[in-house]
């Protein structure tokens, strides 16, 4: 399985975790109905105010995806930053997570020099790495 992600959104997402760091940031990306294309990145904001956790905040949480049922969107991506660890989901990150058909994407702003974005399924308390097809 791959994640198939339009590069102006993952350029919006990495702009969106250098922006909050040290905090972690986090958010959504959307595809239109019947597309499988992870093409608009909606920013939420980070509850937990934290270095080493991200928390969408319930009542946005609630009201941005009540829109995307209004308007046919499916949720395709999680995404959130590392700020001081490798992009690879804590034992946290698999706990929490709650979409299995969701890809969780990850950009570790940990290391300036070396930028690393993966994106993984979290399935059964477990991270699958997957590739990631970045698309004009």
């Amino acid at each position: 399985m791959a994640l198939h992600i339009k590069n102006q959104a993952l350029e919006r997402i990495v702009a969106q975790a250098y922006r909050d760091h040290p905090i972690e940031t986090c958010g959504i990306v959307v595809s239109a109905s019947g597309s499988t294309v992870a093409s608009r990145v909606v920013p939420m904001r980070n509850q937990a105010a934290s270095e080493t956790f991200f928390l969408f905040d319930s009542r946005e949480q609630f009201r941005v995806f009540r829109e995307l049922d209004e308007h046919g969107e499916t949720c395709r991506v999680i995404y959130h930053s590392h700020t001081v660890s490798e992009a690879y989901p804590s034992r946290e990150d698999i706990e929490y997570a709650g979409s299995p058909e969701a890809h969780y994407l990850i950009v570790s702003t940990w290391d300036h020099a070396r930028e690393a974005i993966r994106s993984f399924r979290l399935l059964d308390g477990r991270a699958i790495e997957e590739s990631v097809c970045i698309l004009a």
